[in-house]
């Protein structure tokens, strides 16, 4: 029997977003972003305001891949993030 890692776990039956398969694997940020936000506004597993649980869900993933996510993939992602806040009208973390 395959050990399955407790963050897929997660994803699949927590109360986490009901992603599009393959979000985070785009090369566009701003479709990425754009697929997150189509997910948060959707989904009946949130718990949160839709900004809030797709960039948890963006920050989740990144966070999980740690070390092994290769800097052009975490660049990809970071800029995910910059254009989900402008998707949301909201300011940057500072």
């Amino acid at each position: 029997m395959a050990t399955r890692k407790w963050s897929q776990d997660v994803t699949e039956h927590s109360d986490a977003l009901d992603l599009e398969q393959g979000v985070f694997a785009l090369d566009d940020p701003a479709e990425i972003a754009r697929s997150l936000k189509r997910s948060a506004e959707h989904s009946s597993r949130r718990k949160a305001e839709p900004y809030r649980s797709a960039m948890s869900m963006l920050t989740f993933y990144i966070n999980r891949a740690g070390k092994d996510l290769p800097p052009a993939r975490r660049k990809i992602l970071e800029a995910a993030k910059t254009e989900l806040r402008r998707l949301y009208d909201r300011e940057p973390d500072d």
